[in-house]
């Protein structure tokens, strides 16, 4: 299953960098994403984290819920902000 989800996250990351290239507020090397469950809040993360098994996680649950159409016009990371933060926390760039 793994093998088959693989290719859709890196479609979902290319759709990201290419989408965020155009922001003049999100430097290089990092992406905007919006975070939470009924208010989204957005944080500017560094893309190594797209690479980092946990949060693979939540792109997939991302993927779920809203496919490749993101309502927010970027990223849409649908975890409550809290739990977001304690993840990235522990994420090394």
């Amino acid at each position: 299953m793994m093998a088959i989800r693989l290719p859709r996250i890196l479609q979902v990351k290319q759709n990201i960098l290419r989408g965020s290239s155009g922001a003049k507020d999100v430097r290089k090397g990092y992406v905007a994403v919006y975070v939470g469950e009924e208010e989204k809040k957005r944080f500017v993360i560094p893309v190594s984290y797209l690479n980092q098994p946990s949060f693979r996680k939540l792109l997939s649950k991302a993927e779920e819920e809203f496919g490749f159409q993101h309502p927010m016009g970027g990223l849409t990371i649908p975890c409550r902000e809290d739990i977001f933060i304690d993840l990235t926390s522990s994420l090394k760039d």
